[in-house]
């Protein structure tokens, strides 16, 4: 089912999603040469238990995971993209580091995902981190009323393949409100002008999600990590979105993306 928020959730989940900003924020400041994954899966606990959030991710068990996740940050490396299990790794020079997080605070959850590099950057690695931030957008920019999801998902791959990218459509975005994952699914590749009519109130979880040589993923033995299947980097950028009369509203924007500093 899906369900329409009206504008005074919307803003309940802006607050939401500008904790999971900060958050964010925090992890790509703390990401750093030698940093432990488990130093940042428990600093990302402490600001949870801080403000009073609950974790959308504790105890997780869906279908395709091997479940619980006992873990409140999914934290990717290299050619992992999704779903990354947080474990005794220290970041090495040049890693790429997917961070992915949902929250609820006061019943209301927000979802949203980015990727840094630690170190030094190369300069493929900072490619297709830009490829997921401006299919992102395009597909922000798509998310009006009257348009159709298509419209999303088609704007989302029109910038992977300009990229030259391939596009798994196995995951993809998803609605979002009281609970994490909802209707409709979102995939990242698409039909301009079909699926369903986006109207106010509908509340979205978009992510564009890409490896560099393959659209083809493999699990990790933990069950959860999911990875390019030839072993190539990837990288991940989600923001949760909301649906009006007018602009879309981005409920989780990071204060550097709004400077332009991303």
């Amino acid at each position: 089912m899906i369900e329409l928020k009206t504008p005074a959730e919307i803003d309940r989940m802006h607050v939401t999603g500008q904790f999971i900003a900060e958050v964010l924020t925090e992890v790509g400041k703390l990401a750093d040469v030698g940093v432990n994954l488990m130093d940042l899966e428990h600093h990302v606990r402490g600001m949870i238990k801080r403000r009073g959030a609950v974790s959308c991710y504790w105890d997780y068990a869906p279908s395709f995971g091997e479940g619980p996740f006992r873990n409140v940050i999914c934290l990717s490396v290299n050619d992992a993209v999704l779903h990354g299990l947080p474990h005794d790794y220290t970041l090495r020079d040049g890693d790429v580091l997917t961070a992915d997080i949902a929250v609820t605070i006061d019943g209301w959850a927000a979802d949203s995902a980015r990727t840094v590099i630690v170190g030094t950057p190369a300069e493929e690695d900072q490619q297709i981190i830009r490829a997921t931030e401006e299919a992102l957008e395009a597909a922000i920019k798509a998310a009006r009323a009257g348009n159709r999801l298509g419209d999303i998902s088609a704007a989302i791959e029109a910038v992977a393949t300009g990229y030259g990218y391939p596009v798994n459509t196995e995951f993809g975005g998803h609605g979002i409100g009281r609970t994490m994952h909802g209707e409709p699914h979102v995939s990242n590749r698409g039909k301009a002008g079909r699926g369903m009519k986006l109207r106010p109130g509908l509340t979205l979880a978009l992510e564009p999600w890409l490896a560099r040589t393959t659209d083809k993923i493999v699990y990790d033995p933990d069950g959860w990590t999911i990875r390019s299947a030839d072993g190539s980097r990837t990288a991940h950028s989600e923001h949760t979105v909301a649906i009006t009369d007018g602009e879309p509203i981005v409920l989780t924007r990071r204060e550097e993306e709004l400077s332009g500093k991303n």
